[in-house]
């Protein structure tokens, strides 16, 4: 059975009558008959009982309208998925994302695709470091990553979406605590609370040299796996961790203080990162998203 002989026997169906279903479908009534006749003769069966003064549906007419009507119902929902994927509607884009200090930023984007766009499968993957998340993106694991990196290899696109300052997180027992800034000389001597020094670490090499700027290395005393277990230990006054301005923001801790480093050094840089021939066009419908949401600095 063809579309278009569905429609014709359904509006003679709904008419029982030749010429109204040739006027709503915008047809001669000629083509209309043998529409229907040609239907009948791939089915084997009569569907109308025609007389000079009416039309009638017979049995095995009746029995038809329901299917008849699932199948146009099925072609419009197939329609209209094609069209939804090609303006990237529908489909799938998945967001790794590094750091507590961009939970806020990701949940406002979540937020604003399945409000505009229902139909994506909008999947958030939360790593522990950048270079993972962004590992991610070049083994198509992910559509999308969001991180601080200082290089970004090839075949990748990036945006800058926010700038942050380096911050020194100190337990409010500290001798500085009552200062809103501070210089890396001034933690000569300090013990340090760190994150893992991985390749790639912009926390990582931005405490190396500062500290050998200032004329020191700094003293690690312990490393852990977040910024969240961090700011923990700097309350239990472990030792003082350098950190974000978006860390700080983020963190409610009544025994910890946030002083910004006033040492010049590289901008730390949160940016997403996608791959540049990608066509998933519910990534295009994201990153298009995203601007808006997040407009480039």
């Amino acid at each position: 059975m063809e579309l278009e002989q569905v429609r014709v026997f359904l509006a003679v169906a709904e008419e029982l009558h030749f010429g109204r279903a040739a006027e709503r479908l915008h047809m001669a009534q000629p083509p209309v008959s043998r529409i229907v006749r040609r239907l009948e003769h791939d089915l084997r069966a009569e569907l109308f009982v025609r007389s000079t003064r009416n039309v009638r549906l017979t049995e095995e007419g009746r029995a038809l309208i329901g299917p008849a009507r699932d199948m146009l119902e099925t072609a419009r929902r197939a329609e209209f998925a094609v069209r939804a994927a090609s303006r990237g509607e529908v489909g799938q884009v998945r967001v790794a994302y590094a750091g507590a200090s961009t939970h806020v930023l990701i949940g406002v984007l979540a937020r604003e695709v399945r409000s505009r766009y229902p139909g994506i499968d909008f999947g958030l993957y939360s790593q522990n470091f950048a270079l993972p998340a962004l590992g991610k993106v070049l083994r198509g694991e992910v559509e999308i990553s969001l991180g601080r990196w200082d290089f970004v290899p090839g075949g990748v696109r990036t945006r800058v979406i926010a700038e942050e300052d380096l911050m020194l997180a100190v337990p409010t027992s500290h001798r500085l605590a009552s200062l809103s800034e501070v210089r890396m000389a001034d933690l000569a001597g300090e013990p340090f609370v760190a994150l893992p020094p991985h390749e790639g670490s912009v926390l990582g090499d931005r405490l190396r040299r500062l500290s050998l700027e200032a004329g020191f290395e700094a003293e690690i005393v312990q490393v852990v796996p977040d910024s969240w277990t961090a700011m923990a230990l700097v309350g239990a006054e472990v030792g003082c961790s350098l950190t974000l301005s978006s860390v700080a923001a983020n963190v409610s801790d009544p025994n910890v203080r946030f002083l910004k480093v006033l040492d010049p050094t590289l901008p730390v840089q949160l940016r997403m990162a996608w791959v540049d021939d990608d066509n998933n066009m519910a990534l295009r419908a994201v990153l298009w998203l995203a601007e808006s949401v997040w407009p480039s600095l």
